[in-house]
């Protein structure tokens, strides 16, 4: 179904709106979902022109193999305005523009305002777009904001108070483009649609939960950014504490998305808040370090652009989560994530319990260890899942072997499916929040991450303290020994068994 809607990117000349957002909406337009009645205008300092403008947008779609005829008609739907967002005219120009635009498409006065830059200007923009008369009476206007929303709970919570003065909580749109990845969504079909799940998703049969961000990059050009954020901030504030609020959720009423956040707001809030000891205790932090892996040689991160000799910014987070509630008391949650790391991938690992007897123990043989049980869910690069059971050996005898029923979706499959921030973007077209970030999850997010933060700001690390290529510092493997586990992924076995890391 067509939808109607004036875009306006501020930050339309950035790296984001030239990797994600174009390619994202002409997919729309290739689908139907945006025609004839939809625009962008892209606002940025750079003094471009709408021909420049729509030659950059042709580039930014040349994968996609558009035909000319598309890419033609696609970016006439894009207008430049040259815009300093603190120069209350250049928002006066905006509104002359936007209000010639909605009349020339009959946009139905849609609006979406997509805020692709730093969290600092948030709030002067939206003061505009009220002060100015950009905002609507009549139709719909949507605020879209990328990551990081604050740099603690007291900024985010500034900010907030700043964009919630202009836009309601049901209009304001907080990306997390995992919450777009295709099985990132499967978490809740995976477990809401399949009784064998839903009725053991529980402490009483499941041992333990693992989720591994990984990254095998450094932080290329991003050192500037990063030296200002950290793998905490930039990874688990925000992705993984909603995948553990999406895994941990009780079943919601209906899939809504107001039923869906309060669920997830309830988990979020009964996770534990660690004292300083506790932290100490159950997060460990890494910086990596020069390396080799498989004959390629990688520098360390104290020597990457833009990054202090003496950093002690972490690239690597591993951390155990507890749950306080009926359902998970007991039940750690491990997280880590990483740069430099052996492989990209994300993933899940739910380790089941052993069964209470192993009745394989004959009295003339010795006891044969049963594997557990892991169910698997493949996030990226590959998707799917797995389900390790155990099964019997080939031969004379009862001895039990480990078998992996796998399920892996086609690369075609992949190549085909939605990309994130299209579904994200067609989301916010819809008014549908389900895969955003309300205000009450990112507040309780930053009180989490903050009391790490604190903690970790009390003390110097020694860094660095693993190697690039390998799957983190010995701590990170410490914290699960500790508590009689082990991590289910460790992709660097292969590795260092042919002698390549």
């Amino acid at each position: 179904m067509e939808q109607s809607a004036l875009f306006t990117i501020f930050g339309g000349t950035g790296d984001l709106a030239k990797r994600k957002l174009y390619p994202s909406l002409f997919r729309l337009y290739k689908k139907g979902t945006l025609k004839e009645h939809f625009a962008v205008i892209g606002t940025a300092r750079r003094p471009w022109s709408d021909e420049h403008y729509r030659e950059i947008v042709k580039e930014t779609i040349q994968e996609l193999q558009p035909t000319p005829e598309e890419a033609e008609n696609f970016s006439n739907h894009f207008y430049y305005l040259s815009h300093n967002v603190n120069d209350t005219k250049h928002y006066d120009e905006l509104r002359v523009l936007t209000d010639k635009l909605d009349e020339q498409y009959q946009l139905s006065n849609n609006r979406i305002y997509y805020l692709a830059m730093a969290p600092q200007f948030f709030g002067t923009i939206v003061e505009h777009l009220q002060s100015q008369r950009i905002l609507t009476e009549n139709g719909f206007n949507r605020l879209v904001i990328e990551k990081p929303f604050g740099f603690d709970y007291d900024s985010a919570n500034e900010l907030n108070q700043q964009i919630r003065a202009v836009f309601p909580e049901k209009d304001i749109f907080r990306i997390d483009h995992y919450l777009g990845k295709e099985m990132i969504q499967n978490i809740s079909v995976v477990r809401f649609a399949n009784n064998i799940f839903e009725s053991m998703w529980n402490n009483r049969y499941i041992d333990n939960v693992q989720i591994t961000f990984s990254e095998s990059l450094g932080v290329e050009d991003r050192g500037g950014y990063y030296e200002n954020s950290g793998a905490l901030k930039d990874m688990v504030q925000n992705h993984i504490l909603q995948v553990v609020s999406l895994l941990a959720m009780e079943v919601p009423v209906s899939f809504s998305d107001e039923s869906i956040r309060l669920e997830k707001v309830k988990v979020l809030e009964a996770i534990r808040r660690y004292t300083p000891e506790e932290v100490e205790d159950n997060f460990v932090r890494g910086q990596y370090d020069a390396g080799k892996l498989d004959g390629t040689e990688f520098a360390p991160y104290r020597k990457e652009p833009n990054v202090a000799e003496d950093s002690s910014t972490e690239t690597f987070v591993a951390g155990k989560f507890l749950i306080d509630n009926f359902r998970w008391s007991g039940v750690p949650f491990y997280i880590r994530t990483g740069k430099r790391m052996t492989e990209k991938g994300t993933r899940i690992n739910v380790i089941f319990k052993q069964v209470p007897v192993n009745v394989f123990h004959f009295d003339n043989e010795d006891e044969q260890e049963l594997a557990q049980n892991v169910l698997t869910i493949y996030i990226q690069p590959t998707e799917g899942f797995s389900l390790t059971l155990n099964g019997k050996q080939i031969g004379q005898g009862f001895n039990p072997e480990p078998v992996k029923m796998d399920f892996r979706q086609s690369a075609e499959v992949t190549e085909n499916s939605p990309e994130a921030y299209e579904k994200l973007l067609l989301d916010a077209l819809r008014g549908d929040g389900t895969n955003f970030s309300h205000w009450d999850e990112v507040a309780n997010s930053w009180e989490i991450v903050d009391r790490i933060r604190k903690t970790w700001d009390q003390s110097t690390p020694e860094f660095p303290n693993y190697a690039a290529g390998t799957m983190g510092p010995k701590a990170a493997f410490e914290l699960l020994e500790k508590n009689g586990h082990e991590w289910n992924w460790h992709p660097d076995t292969w590795y260092r068994e042919r002698g390549k890391l």
